[in-house]
């Protein structure tokens, strides 16, 4: 496989496992869902039509072509907040994981490449923070911030935080003292070309695997605090949000928490299906040869 393109050598390790490519459509789809929602939601997300409550999608008795899969409590189209919604958890993963990669991996590239003291109190730090539940610590922040979208998603992020750091330290301690580490720095390089241009790339594997699956976990812990009201705030077309407006009507429309509850579902179920094929990819242990 040598002769071959790295990115080429990627796809043809990442496709043998067929749940991930099947992952990665959905994702996709999911990703143009979202772009395209102004353009295929069919309402308004946060219209109420008073002459519509908890009408049925359309194919049980009851139902309206005009409304799809239905309409909530007070005559939303379920559909059209559920294409929004998609936009928000997109949005929720992508600003939750780049706060959290950006701030694990300079604080692991620091425990790792110093040593010493740094790397014991950095790490006796993260160990505090993953020694509490993560839902729970989110909560308790979100408590502390105040109940909101951009709160959540702080919060969220500084939990999923450790998971990082500890994944780039181990790899920065096992890349730190390798021969092309040492002969950059017997070429004068500065500690933080050194950490930043030499070790990080050579790194970056295991952290877009975590990068996948915190995507994910971020999307759940989301929707949980939208669930118990302090992540996002109505009227956000948001699933989890969605599902704490619908709960109270479980048993007399089935659809109302049955959609949202099944967009997170597949959503997260196509991440981490997609994780799993870049973690096979990426790690030369289970490449065949």
């Amino acid at each position: 496989m040598s002769d071959i393109h790295p990115i080429r050598e990627f796809w043809l390790y990442f496709r043998e496992n067929r749940g991930a490519v099947l992952g990665l459509y959905v994702f996709m789809a999911l990703i143009a869902l979202a772009i395209l929602a102004p353009l295929i939601a069919p309402h308004d997300p946060t219209a109420q039509a008073r002459d519509a409550l908890l009408v049925p999608p359309f194919w049980q008795e009851g139902g309206r072509i005009d409304y799809l899969l239905g309409t909530d409590a007070i005559g939303r189209d379920i559909l059209s907040r559920l294409l929004y919604g998609a936009r928000f958890s997109l949005f929720i993963g992508v600003v939750v994981v780049t706060i959290a990669l950006t701030g694990g991996v300079i604080v692991g590239l620091w425990a790792g490449f110093y040593g010493g003291w740094v790397d014991s109190v950095i790490m006796r730090i993260m160990d505090v923070i993953l020694a509490f539940p993560s839902l729970l610590l989110a909560l308790v922040l979100v408590a502390i911030l105040g109940p909101g979208l951009l709160n959540a998603m702080i919060a969220i992020a500084l939990v999923l935080q450790p998971h990082f750091a500890r994944l780039t330290r181990a790899a920065v301690m096992a890349e730190k003292n390798r021969e092309y580490v040492m002969a950059a720095r017997v070429a004068g390089a500065s500690k933080t070309r050194l950490m930043f241009r030499t070790i990080l790339p050579n790194c970056l594997g295991p952290l877009i695997v975590q990068a996948t699956l915190s995507f994910s976990n971020a999307i759940l812990d989301a929707a949980a605090l939208g669930f118990l009201g302090m992540g996002a705030q109505p009227p956000t077309p948001e699933w989890g949000t969605m599902l704490a407006e619908a709960r109270e009507f479980i048993l007399r429309a089935w659809w109302v928490v049955t959609l949202p509850g099944l967009a997170i579902l597949i959503t997260v179920l196509a991440i981490n299906l997609m994780g799993d094929g870049l973690r096979d990819a990426f790690d030369p242990k289970m490449k065949r040869s």
